[in-house]
């Protein structure tokens, strides 16, 4: 496992795989805030035992990849969607399994919808639509407490790395369903990657100036890869009804409910997950009449 800075759409963006490059590619792509660390390396590596090559890497403004100066807006998520195929284009895949968190499936459903001869399936984790922010599906909105949280980050001082620690894994802490227990020394193991690894911390906050595009709404209609969307029924940043109204809306998705999950990738359900993604890429679209 190395990690590799690629010229990707005229920016840096930083990757590193995991198993045979001759078997089927698996794309990761984390959401919002977060560095291709929230895959963890164990995880990885267990995907990549049932046969599958995993590439994981950070998006703009997180980890090593390019960070822009905190509070400037200079992308798009369609941007980021073609981020997502020049990772691709440096590992010459021709087609990948694209398995998305969070953001990270709204990046994947525009890989999906613009550039579908590169997507053998899409698995969407904890994710929602991407489009217009002013839909009418009237599907809740994050946990209240979840933003009263990070409003206390605009008061943290952060040259302080134990403060920055603590409340990097507060929020993490918050986002754990009931079903599990929180593991502090994941998260703080976790936390401290980031803050080591990344270029501009405060960066990743330029995430939240990221929109919806009403040109892509409506549009996971015209998604025609098999997809699978993983959702947990505590999810408090996009609430389960999310995940149920993907499977609901996009032809032919299969739904794959994680009771007392919230928005996370828990270790006690890495099995579960890890299963349903080789059964799920075990399905190319050529063999789908």
């Amino acid at each position: 496992m190395t990690e590799n800075i690629h010229q990707i759409n005229g920016v840096d963006i930083c990757s590193e795989s995991f198993g045979n490059p001759n078997h089927p590619a698996i794309l990761l792509i984390m959401g919002a805030t977060c560095s291709m660390v929230y895959w963890d390396e164990e995880f990885c590596q267990q995907l990549a035992d049932t046969g599958r090559y995993v590439i994981r890497y950070d998006n703009r403004d997180v980890g090593r990849s390019i960070a822009y100066e905190p509070g400037t807006s200079h992308y798009t998520v369609e941007d980021m969607a073609d981020d997502a195929v020049g990772v691709l284009d440096a590992y010459g895949i021709d087609r990948a399994h694209i398995v998305g968190m969070s953001l990270g499936g709204m990046i994947g459903q525009i890989v999906a919808i613009k550039h579908p001869q590169r997507v053998a399936t899409l698995t969407l984790i904890a994710s929602s639509f991407y489009g217009s922010e002013d839909n009418k599906r009237n599907l809740p909105p994050m946990d209240e407490r979840i933003l009263a949280f990070h409003a206390k980050g605009a008061t943290l001082d952060w040259s302080d790395e134990k403060a920055v620690a603590d409340y990097m894994v507060s929020g993490s802490r918050m986002l754990c369903g009931s079903k599990h227990t929180f593991d502090e020394k994941r998260a703080y193991k976790q936390v401290t990657q980031e803050m080591k690894r990344a270029n501009n911390l405060l960066s990743m906050f330029n995430h939240a100036l990221l929109r919806g595009d009403d040109s892509y709404e409506g549009k996971e209609k015209e998604i025609n890869v098999p997809v699978l969307v993983i959702h947990g029924t505590e999810d408090t940043i996009l609430p389960y009804e999310h995940g149920l109204a993907l499977a609901q809306e996009i032809p032919g998705a299969r739904l794959l409910t994680l009771e007392g999950t919230g928005h996370e990738i828990h270790e006690e359900d890495w099995g579960q997950i890890i299963r349903a993604i080789l059964t799920h890429t075990s399905v190319d679209r050529r063999d789908i009449k």
